[in-house]
């Protein structure tokens, strides 16, 4: 495969999609962004701003537990781009009954607001979002990390609709939507508010391989072409980029003379990230319901496409029926599996390999 290695590392194997969400944001447009942890959707949409020219702004939605929460992390981030004095000016001017401006250079929401005054300080602060970008003549993306989550305090969707539909008005502000690999979106006013989709797969082994070449190249390292440590390397990742990362930071701090990597300095890499990753992991399976951990293990032990078949049901004990299908829906949710598509993959291969060697 022949890659353009002027293209920058961060953008490698993803240029499609990266060519994409510019031409989608030049245009004023608004999308959803899917893909499992690692994947690199974060950094695919701030260098896709960035070559737009815009101010990118990020919330993630996971600290958002209620409305109040929400437009405080919004009045926030929407803010911090705009000089104090015309913030307090617009204050005084248009929100003195919604906002302060606190010593400490953030725009606050008064506290004890009864619903009606919190929604009306939500409206009015989604057009402050086009006043500050008209006033800096600049675009303003908003990235929206886990926005899904909203939805379990956003019952019946209006404060998702709101949003939606006032970025959308606006005509220097775009929004960008991260989800995990299993979102699509179910908005009940899609129709009026279309968004494109771009799910960002696993990187495919040769295109992981060129960028692990040239990320080890300026530290003096390669992988020894005697061993089988690239391929080692790529079958620990599994072509996710977060992993893929995490252990080539680990192989750089190994001190070899020649600069040549084996398969012993792979292996020593991969189980010292174990080690390191372990406390996560396992917090991680505290955090789950016992159907759920039991699906990932079996995955994990003895991948199938076809989990919900008689064989592998009676195999490992699982449920059938509603309990099975929940669980898997629950753990694509979390970012955790791929869809069918995928064949119920781990999506996080470092997990995977934790939990075989946990279970042997």
């Amino acid at each position: 495969m022949n890659l353009d290695l002027s293209t920058p590392l961060q953008l490698i194997g993803r240029s499609q999609e990266f060519q994409r969400l510019v031409e989608v944001l030049a245009q004023d447009g608004d999308l959803l962004i899917t893909g499992v942890v690692g994947s690199g959707r974060r950094t695919l949409v701030r260098k896709a701003a960035q070559e737009v020219g815009a101010i990118a702004l990020e919330i993630d939605c996971i600290r958002a537990i209620d409305g109040e929460r929400f437009v405080q992390l919004l009045a926030e981030v929407i803010s911090q781009n705009w000089e104090p004095a015309a913030i307090q000016d617009w204050i005084a001017k248009n929100a003195s009954e919604f906002f302060v401006f606190h010593p400490d250079g953030k725009l606050k929401l008064l506290r004890s607001l009864n619903q009606k005054l919190l929604w009306q300080a939500f409206e009015i602060l989604l057009k402050l979002s086009q006043i500050i970008a008209v006033a800096l003549d600049k675009r303003i993306v908003l990235i929206l990390q886990s926005f899904p989550h909203i939805r379990s305090w956003d019952r019946n969707g209006l404060w998702e609709s709101t949003f939606r539909r006032e970025i959308k008005a606006q005509t220097h502000v775009s929004y960008v939507l991260i989800a995990t690999i299993a979102e699509t979106s179910h908005h009940a006013d899609e129709t009026n508010y279309p968004l494109e989709t771009i799910q960002l797969a696993p990187l495919a082994k040769d295109v992981l391989a060129v960028w692990a070449r040239e990320m080890l190249h300026p530290e003096g390292l390669k992988f020894d072409s005697r061993s089988k440590a690239l391929q080692l390397f790529l079958d620990a990742v599994q072509g996710n980029m977060g992993d893929a990362m995490a252990l080539i930071r680990r192989l750089v701090t190994l001190h070899l003379p020649d600069g040549l990597i084996t398969e012993q300095e792979v292996q020593q890499a991969i189980e010292g990230l174990l080690k390191d990753l372990s406390i996560i992991f396992e917090s991680l399976l505290m955090l789950l319901p016992a159907n759920q951990v039991h699906l990932l293990e079996c995955l994990a032990l003895d991948p199938t496409e076809k989990p919900q078949s008689k064989d592998y049901i009676q195999k490992h004990g699982l449920s059938r029926g509603g309990s099975l299908q929940g669980a898997l829906t629950g753990l694509q949710h979390k970012g955790l599996i791929y869809s069918a598509e995928q064949g119920y993959q781990l999506a996080l291969p470092l997990l995977a390999l934790w939990l075989r060697q946990r279970l042997s």
